[in-house]
């Protein structure tokens, strides 16, 4: 295991002093059970005493939502049902802003709980050996190892504390078909949609104003240009990380003059007013409504159930014409959606190293892989988002409109009864579609250890001069200054290392 850093140690010491302290009169968690004694060795076994208590952190998964506390409650049952285990979860509750940096403080702080959902910023807590291997959990699980998906795989291969078996989740475009059908250019754009194709299709949307007087905008975004990237960075020729020069070196493409190109655009858009002029500010809920209350015509989701669930708050508020359509990504140089880095996991569960029960946080997991956990996580809660109806199972409006799996979404899922409505809507289906169609491998590398303090000082400089050229603070006149100001932060470094290392 790497050093863990002072200030963690620090944290835990007086973690463990509180813990001690507070032996006497352990507090009760959120589900009603207490905290097992320092030192206990409780594997959760029915009649071995106190339940075992989990801590989770986990995005949106708080005690102020109802539908997580029975979710939880649930899988707390069917565990002491189907596996004889007995465990309470007790869910951490995080500030509203970001869940990266919010999560970050907790863990720094020394609050770390024994299941731990990752959104980014999880390679620094990794690095001081705080989250642990699941390989050889994996190897001996009975249903985990088998509905992982060959880039899972290849993931835990190089990075092995996070899982997260899902489709491949690329962002993908949608706009109201509505709208879509009202426009003149849209034959153009869904036939060839090309970079000016998009445009034409943005500036018709916030001319013509199809939804009396709305929208505002033809495009946002939650708080940078990420999303925005899904749908140009291909055409621009920015299909990988690192870009090969006609002498058969790399570059990191942030620094490119295709970059310069796609910047370009994007003050295009900005100051024509057709992007969202407060996407840095944005949020996902405050992106999210913008969209349902047609301010802007077009957000991009992840591909499947999130799409689906878009569809559903869309067509409730708004009316059945007011469907998805998922739009192609854009078309240039290349097309696509962006290149799938098969490094690491992007977002995951981790377990932390320092839990006293990694055997049973393990055990959920591979539960939750089962058919009957995945009757739990996929399906939702009998009665309420589905019934059973002469042997099979028929999935209602709530489910489409509510329900999304906490854990694992496999490609294939086989109950034990079957199922008579497919899982996914006509626009999760086609979104999936969409992204299977244009499906690449990335080839980023994991930045090693003596590099992650320069990485995030060049990713933040990136992210300051792009914002400034977009919004037209700075003219792009100056993109040759950004990229002297990248290098010296560490990018001529990197840029070495990436040349000795990519194959």
């Amino acid at each position: 295991m790497k050093k863990v850093s002072l200030i963690l140690i620090i944290a835990m010491l007086a973690m463990v002093i509180s813990a001690c302290s507070s032996n006497s009169n352990p507090p009760a968690n959120s589900s009603g059970g207490e905290k097992p004694e320092s030192g206990s060795t409780d594997t959760g076994q029915p009649n071995s005493g106190e339940p075992v208590t989990l801590k989770i952190v986990y995005k949106d998964e708080g005690t102020t939502n109802p539908v997580s506390v029975k979710f939880f409650q649930t899988l707390e049952k069917a565990l002491l049902k189907d596996e004889g285990l007995n465990v309470k979860f007790e869910l951490v509750d995080l500030a509203q802003g970001s869940y990266a940096e919010n999560l970050n403080l907790l863990l720094l702080g020394g609050t770390i709980p024994d299941i731990i959902y990752f959104q980014g910023g999880d390679q620094q807590i990794s690095d001081q050996g705080l989250l642990e291997d699941l390989k050889p959990y994996i190897e001996k699980s009975k249903y985990i190892k088998s509905i992982m998906e060959p880039h899972n795989k290849t993931r835990m291969d190089s990075y092995p504390y996070l899982l997260w078996v899902k489709p491949l989740g690329s962002k993908t475009p949608v706009v109201r078909e509505d709208w879509l059908k009202a426009m003149d250019s849209s034959k153009a754009l869904l036939e060839n949609p090309t970079v000016d194709n998009y445009y034409a299709f943005f500036k018709e949307l916030t001319e013509k104003k199809p939804g009396g007087g709305k929208p505002g905008y033809a495009l946002t975004a939650a708080g940078d240009i990420a999303e925005i990237n899904t749908i140009f960075n291909s055409a621009f020729g920015l299909d990988t990380t690192w870009l090969k020069k006609d002498d058969g070196t790399y570059e990191f493409a942030k620094i490119s003059q295709k970059e310069k190109e796609k910047l370009a655009f994007y003050n295009k858009l900005y100051s024509e007013g057709l992007l969202d002029p407060q996407f840095i500010t944005k949020q996902w809920d405050t992106k999210e409504d913008a969209f349902y209350k047609g301010e802007a015509a077009v957000i991009t989701g992840t591909a499947g159930k999130i799409i689906d669930l878009y569809n559903s708050r869309m067509t409730e508020l708004n009316g059945a014409g007011a469907k998805l359509v998922v739009l192609p990504p854009a078309k240039g140089e290349g097309q696509g959606f962006g290149a799938t880095d098969v490094t690491k996991e992007s977002r995951g569960l981790a377990i932390s190293s320092q839990s006293a029960h990694k055997d049973v946080a393990f055990q959920i997991f591979d539960y939750l892989a089962s058919p009957k956990g995945q009757m739990l996580d996929r399906l939702g809660f009998e009665n309420e988002h589905y019934k059973v109806v002469d042997g099979q199972i028929e999935l209602n409006d709530k489910y489409y409109s509510e329900w999304y799996a906490r854990f694992w979404e496999p490609q294939e899922m086989k109950p034990e009864t079957p199922l008579k409505t497919p899982l996914l809507g006509e626009p999760g289906t086609k979104s999936l579609q969409a992204a299977a169609d244009f499906y690449t491998e990335d080839n980023s590398f994991i930045i090693p250890e003596q590099y992650v303090a320069s990485w995030d000082a060049m990713n933040n400089l990136y992210k300051e001069y792009a914002t400034d050229f977009i919004t037209g603070k700075k003219p792009l006149s100056e993109f040759d200054k950004f990229v002297e100001a990248w290098n010296a932060a560490g990018g001529t470094d990197l840029t070495k290392y990436a040349n000795e290392n990519i194959k």
